[in-house]
């Protein structure tokens, strides 16, 4: 039986930005996962953020929110990647090789931004206008520490 809500989440607050400091890789996997617990199924996540700065570890707790048990790497060359959870299904996405992700026939968009679980697109900053109003925008910013991540949470007005 699966843990979330069956219909399209919108933010509690559309106008809230939720921040968190990030001090290792499992805490951002931590953070993403309890992030995850709360979001409704069908909610999709823009990770936006520099290289290495820490967009899969952060679909990596994702997916573990969904009881996904087989390893989540970077999409970059598959561009979108499906897997399987014991509480639904994980989409994780890769734009950073597309610059107009909208216009590629090749791939279902449509069914990939309407999951039945959750959706997280690294480099999601590269075609913005792909995603639905109510996307939940991740911005992950490295700091002066090289394990240090600050993470912002929110929608596209809030979080950047």
């Amino acid at each position: 039986m699966s843990r979330f809500v069956a219909h399209r989440s919108e933010p509690p607050n559309a106008n809230r930005c939720e921040r968190f400091l990030s001090r290792s890789p499992q805490a951002t996997r931590a953070y993403a996962r309890r992030l995850a617990e709360r979001a409704r199924s069908g909610t999709v996540f823009a990770l936006c953020g520099d290289l290495g700065s820490g967009k899969t570890c952060f679909a990596q707790g994702m997916a573990l929110a969904l009881g996904v048990e087989q390893p989540v790497t970077s999409p970059t060359f598959s561009l979108v990647r499906e897997y399987a959870g014991t509480h639904g299904q994980f989409i994780h996405g890769d734009l950073y090789r597309l610059r107009e992700a909208a216009d590629d026939d090749t791939l279902d968009w449509d069914a990939y931004l309407e999951p039945k679980g959750l959706a997280a697109f690294e480099w999601a900053d590269r075609s913005p206008d792909l995603f639905p109003p109510d996307t939940v925008w991740v911005r992950l910013e490295t700091l002066d520490h090289p394990s240090v991540r600050r993470i912002r949470v929110g929608n596209k007005r809030v979080a950047f």
